[in-house]
């Protein structure tokens, strides 16, 4: 059981993949939902500190380099293109688009990007911190309403 515990606190670690590959994994395996849920948010939390703090540092040292610069100067497009859209619409309302940006469960919005986008806007730690927990939050709660079936039921009735 330990075992199955540390795949999905692992995956939800993984960029792109995150909450969205690790609570599905968890009901496939069959664990129970919510210490997934709890197990899942803390492996995705994990690396968000180390995103704001360092990310954007490494990210600009490798940008010039022969073989990394090509991938380095991409996510630092990627990263610097979300964020001003994010800006760009939210306003002074930053924190709760950041929040939705991370909450909503597709590729590219969870909190690898999240985070990245924070530290490129120069939003301060606790509020990055807070707004892509938040946003986590979210996302999980939505991967595990579709993970055990209750928006596939819903879909169902309503269309």
């Amino acid at each position: 059981m330990f075992i199955k515990y540390f795949w999905v606190f692992f995956i939800s670690m993984v960029p792109l993949v995150e909450l969205r590959g690790a609570i599905p994994f968890s009901q496939v395996e069959g664990l129970p939902l919510l210490t997934s849920y709890i197990v899942a948010i803390l492996g995705n939390m994990l690396p968000v500190p180390f995103i704001y703090l360092f990310a954007r540092k490494i990210l600009e040292w490798g940008a010039d380099k022969p073989v990394i610069g090509k991938f380095f100067r991409f996510c630092l497009e990627k990263g610097k293109k979300g964020g001003e859209k994010l800006q760009e619409k939210a306003g002074r309302g930053l924190f709760i688009a950041l929040l939705v940006f991370v909450g909503i469960p597709l590729p590219g919005t969870g909190a690898w990007t999240g985070t990245l986008a924070a530290s490129l806007l120069d939003m301060d730690f606790k509020s990055s911190v807070l707004a892509v927990m938040g946003g986590v939050l979210v996302a999980g709660v939505i991967m595990g309403l579709a993970s055990a079936g209750v928006l596939g039921f819903l879909n169902n009735i309503i269309f």
